[in-house]
């Protein structure tokens, strides 16, 4: 058996011809209730970089709009190369499952290096929890609080660590909807050079209700669920660590929709190197109630 997250993202060409692509998402990615949306989306990119076949030219940015639930199980892929050129390339695709019409529709942009500047003007926030001393979500809660059976997702695929902002059982004013968290998948693909799958920091992204919660508070804890509309995400760099740590801001909520963004950084391995940015991505959710 290969990496849980390289087999659910790995994709095969199609017997119906090409562009064409068959792949199978397992239930173990399933977040309340079909498989999170940034695994179907690497599972996307996968077959867009499979179809481009260039080696030279690397996943620079892409969009995803969720156009209707994709299921786990076998998937279809469509892919379309809409521009190939020698050092950027434009591409298209959708997932859906076999019967369906339509699904998740991504659209990438992929390029090899160029001559240019270099600076980050965005820095981690201050006085987050240190990854040693970061609570596992899956600890057993303080004695007296209400148990709730996690999805597949968040049992068996993605750990989280508290670094930033409230336990759901917590009892706080809330204040800015800020979050941040540190990530680490249970199997972390983990490429030959020692690097993760920078694909890997596309599910991390997809993260981002957790940010609007802190700023609901307490008196909305229970009853919501924040569906994602959209997904947009740059990749940076490379990511030299596990772990990784998410820093989650809610911008506005208005009309029954949020919009939100995420940034993605590498303290290395132990959590205590230069914090270097790896990914920032941005999203629309809706509120959708119990």
């Amino acid at each position: 058996m290969g990496n849980p997250f390289a087999v659910a993202t790995t994709s095969m060409p199609s017997p119906s011809g090409p562009g064409r692509y068959e792949g199978v998402i397992d239930e173990s990615w399933t977040l309340v209730p079909y498989p999170q949306g940034g695994v179907v989306t690497a599972a996307a990119v996968r077959a867009m970089a499979a179809e481009l076949s260039d080696d030279g030219q690397s996943l620079r940015s892409l969009h995803t709009t969720f156009v209707a639930p994709v299921s786990h199980g076998a998937v279809h892929i469509s892919v379309e190369v809409l521009r190939r050129g020698r050092s950027m390339s434009h591409l298209q695709a959708e997932v859906r499952n076999p019967a369906a019409a339509r699904g998740h529709l991504t659209t990438a942009v992929f390029g090899s290096p160029r001559r240019g500047f270099e600076f980050t003007d965005l820095a981690p926030p201050a006085g987050f929890v240190p990854l040693e001393l970061a609570r596992s979500f899956r600890e057993a809660p303080p004695p007296g609080t209400e148990l709730f059976t996690p999805a597949p997702f968040w049992e068996r695929r993605l750990e989280g660590r508290g670094a930033l902002g409230h336990a759901p059982w917590e009892d706080y004013r809330p204040g800015r909807a800020e979050h941040g968290t540190w990530y680490r998948m249970d199997e972390p693909p983990i490429l030959a050079d020692g690097t993760l799958d920078p694909l890997a920091l596309i599910v991390m992204a997809d993260t981002m209700p957790g940010a609007v919660g802190e700023k609901l508070g307490p008196q909305h804890r229970h009853g919501w669920f924040g569906p994602s509309v959209d997904l947009t995400f740059h990749l940076l760099g490379s990511c030299r660590s596990e772990w990784v740590f998410a820093h989650n801001l809610a911008r506005h909520a208005g009309q029954g929709y949020a919009s939100a963004d995420m940034a993605l950084w590498d303290f290395g391995p132990d959590g205590h190197d230069e914090g270097r940015l790896v990914a920032y991505a941005t999203q629309v959710c809706f509120f959708s109630f119990t």
